[in-house]
């Protein structure tokens, strides 16, 4: 299908890619995945002929469609929302445009040139062009009302949603995405993952998401080394299987039986998981045959995120009485948000609506006026919170890391340089890292100094809102590990489907018309009918 031979990529004197080769099978979803920089984006961008290699070469099998999720929300604006997604089989519209054009100015001379093009245009399934535009654009929660509403003139989340459906649009052969799930919500997201995990044809595709590269995925391509390594099954797979595989070689004194033993119990205990999956479907037969003898050690560094607390919380922790908030242009985000919060809770709080839950933190932690309504912290709580936009954090600052850390240590004990260093340390800030001036991090190194801040901070309640935003798939799953073994109460919110069911064991959804509060695991209320149409209800 699509074959990759001898590339090389090099920016200056650093070496992205080293001589690869690797080809991409018929029917296959290969999720592609690396730390941050090792050039997953990039390597897409070279698929999609959007930048050259500095030598070697990609090709495609002839006569087949290859389909790319556009990363540039703003590149239909002069186009209506139906016709961007027809765009998305370019030979199909452009045979559209031209039937339109001739038809436009007929005249005799043109009548057998439209004849021709009409029955190409039938041979492309172009008559139910529209109505299966139409279909995609509605599962993917844009209305028919936006349907023929300019793309500039729509929200950009919703753009997001749009060019989504171009990229599926018309049964490509081959379908490239980069972060597709981006600020789609869970009911979206689980609708593209069913959509994939049936998808007769080629999917590569870069994902933060462990969920959605579980669900969909029949290989990893894993980049490490400058090089692309193939490996059989999803991502927890292979995520596994090189932890098993670095223990085994921190071992080299085991014997060579005794291993092999624990490589096939491995394999089978994983098949066994994987065949009782709500998500398993017939391209996840071939787990069956998983091997993890070719899986090597990654490179990678996972940080050390261990949250303690000062002390322990009394039975009082958070009492919500009535509480409601409304939009800067009058929405109203939520209403009659009553809720008692008690010892052991971890509950995740949810909306259709991102802005509710974001005014929901800042009226508890005291940063936003509700329109009406109380909260009362207990008395023995102490609140450490991860907001959604951390930038206010950095950008009055010009301090190195450790001086930037230094601000949040209570006591002359934890303002020593040394005792910071180990904090930032655990968040892979080590050595002259530790010196960066803290007004030129990337994203996902201000959410590793915010989660320094809070580890100092010691908090027996950990409100985080969106947290794994910006960080990559070692963060992610590091931060997910210590969440899971925190002793404490937790508030989060995430579009991250495994960090919520690993963690949360109450739900509360935020509503304009009211709180649906239940103690049951992410994915049971997702899927409980009675629920379902209780949300329906609270949003209508």
């Amino acid at each position: 299908m699509l074959s990759v031979s001898n590339l090389s990529i090099q920016f200056g004197k650093r070496v992205l890619f080293d001589e690869v080769n690797v080809n991409f099978t018929h029917g296959n979803c290969y999720g592609i995945i690396g730390a941050n920089g090792a050039g997953k984006s990039t390597f897409m961008k070279v698929l999609s002929k959007t930048m050259e290699p500095t030598s070697g070469s990609i090709h495609l099998e002839p006569g087949k469609r290859m389909s790319v999720l556009e990363q540039n929300h703003n590149a239909y604006d002069q186009y209506m929302v139906l016709e961007s997604v027809v765009m998305g089989n370019k030979s199909l519209f452009e045979v559209k445009k031209e039937i339109d054009a001739l038809y436009a100015d007929y005249s005799d001379e043109n009548a057998d040139r439209i004849g021709e093009l009409q029955v190409t245009f039938e041979e492309m399934n172009g008559w139910n062009a529209e109505s299966e535009a139409a279909a995609l654009l509605s599962n993917l929660g844009i209305s028919e009302d936006l349907h023929y509403t300019q793309m500039s003139d729509i929200d950009p989340k919703l753009k997001v949603r749009v060019l989504l459906a171009q990229a599926l649009f018309g049964n490509p052969d081959l379908l490239i995405m980069d972060e597709p799930t981006n600020d789609l919500d869970y009911d979206t997201i689980s609708w593209l993952e069913d959509f994939l995990a049936q998808y007769e044809h080629t999917v590569l595709v870069v994902s933060h998401d462990r969920h959605f590269l579980d669900s969909v995925c029949t290989h990893i391509a894993d980049i490490d080394f400058g090089k692309i390594n193939l490996y059989s099954g999803n991502y927890t797979f292979w995520y596994e299987s090189s932890q098993l595989a670095a223990r085994q070689r921190a071992q080299q004194n085991k014997k060579a039986e005794e291993k092999a033993k624990e490589l096939q119990e491995f394999i089978q205990r994983f098949s066994a998981n994987v065949a009782k999956s709500k998500q398993a479907t017939s391209r996840k037969k071939m787990l069956d045959k998983l091997k993890v003898d070719d899986i090597k050690p990654s490179s990678r560094r996972y940080p050390a995120i261990i949250f303690e607390k000062e002390r322990e919380v009394g039975d009082q922790i958070l009492e919500v009485n009535d509480l409601v908030a409304h939009s800067e242009d009058g929405d109203v985000l939520f209403s009659n948000i009553n809720l008692n919060m008690v010892k052991t809770d971890k509950v995740a709080i949810i909306s259709k609506d991102s802005r509710a839950s974001t005014a929901f933190y800042q009226i508890i932690s005291n940063q936003q006026t509700p329109i009406s309504g109380t909260f009362r912290w207990g008395v023995t709580t102490t609140q450490s919170y991860l907001p959604l936009d951390n930038d206010s954090f950095f950008n009055d600052s010009d301090m190195n890391l450790v001086d930037w850390l230094r601000q949040y240590a209570k006591t002359d004990e934890e303002k020593e340089e040394v005792n910071l260093r180990g904090f930032l340390g655990k968040m892979l800030f080590s050595g002259e890292e530790a010196l960066k001036k803290s007004t030129v991090l990337s994203g996902g190194e201000k959410v590793r100094c915010m989660l320094s801040r809070m580890m100092l901070q010691r908090a027996n309640v950990l409100m985080l809102d969106e947290p794994t935003n910006h960080l990559d798939l070692e963060s992610i799953t590091a931060f997910n590990n210590s969440l899971k073994n925190f002793k404490g109460n937790l508030l989060l919110t995430t579009h991250d489907h495994e960090f919520v069911s690993t963690v949360a064991n109450r739900i509360v959804e935020l509503t304009p018309n009211g709180v649906i509060d239940r103690y049951m695991n992410f994915d049971d209320y997702m899927s409980d009918k009675t629920i379902k149409e209780l949300r329906a209800k609270m949003y209508a």
